[in-house]
């Protein structure tokens, strides 16, 4: 227990640091988002959850799909990061609030898409996390967990190696889907991009 909350902390300290101006430093992933979200196959009025939502970048895109009469929701759990969201006006697209992936103030299925980008891997309990968010998809429901570059990239990038046992990892991430009640349909770890695309299992 005393970990978990330990890596809660850490990941708070983390993006609170960096949350003002955190979208000017990748100015051009936009459409790699929007490819993304396409992933979900939502419509208009649906209803779409993103997790991990940080400055909300994906809200409007989500809003696009959904239109005026669908819901979106985006939660996070750095304060400063939806104080940014909202500085960006994100708040006129979708319902904001803070709160743990693992323990969603949400009722059971109320989504039928989940966006998560770069979620997976600051979890606490990746395992917990995804099965929380498949308790708030409804059966057949879509999850899609991204990022903007894959993990190659990110490592060189950042200036580390990557790990055997990554969590975002194909065959880490399917078992670990398929444990939390979601079913893997589509995996994608380029260079353009990271994303895994899951079905809610009935």
């Amino acid at each position: 227990m005393a970990r978990t909350q330990r890596d809660r902390r850490q990941t708070r300290e983390f993006f609170a640091a960096r949350a003002v101006g955190w979208e000017t430093r990748y100015p051009d992933d936009t459409p790699v988002y929007a490819a993304a979200v396409r992933e979900l196959g939502l419509t208009g009025g649906g209803r779409a959850l993103d997790a991990g939502c940080g400055t909300a970048r994906a809200v409007p895109l989500l809003r696009a799909e959904v239109g005026p009469a669908g819901t979106v929701v985006g939660v996070d759990v750095t304060p400063q990061m939806l104080h940014e969201a909202v500085a960006l006006g994100r708040d006129a697209d979708a319902t904001l609030l803070e709160a743990e992936a693992e323990r969603l103030p949400l009722r059971d299925g109320a989504f039928d898409a989940v966006f998560a980008a770069g979620l997976v891997n600051h979890l606490a309990d990746p395992s917990d996390g995804l099965r929380e968010l498949a308790r708030v998809t409804r059966a057949g429901g879509r999850l899609a967990l991204f990022h903007p570059v894959g993990r190659a990239v990110l490592a060189a990038r950042r200036g580390y190696e990557l790990e055997p046992g990554d969590v975002r990892a194909q065959p880490q991430i399917g078992r670990i889907l398929a444990a939390g009640g979601w079913e893997l349909e589509l995996f994608d770890d380029s260079d353009e991009r990271y994303l895994a695309v899951a079905v809610r299992g009935r």
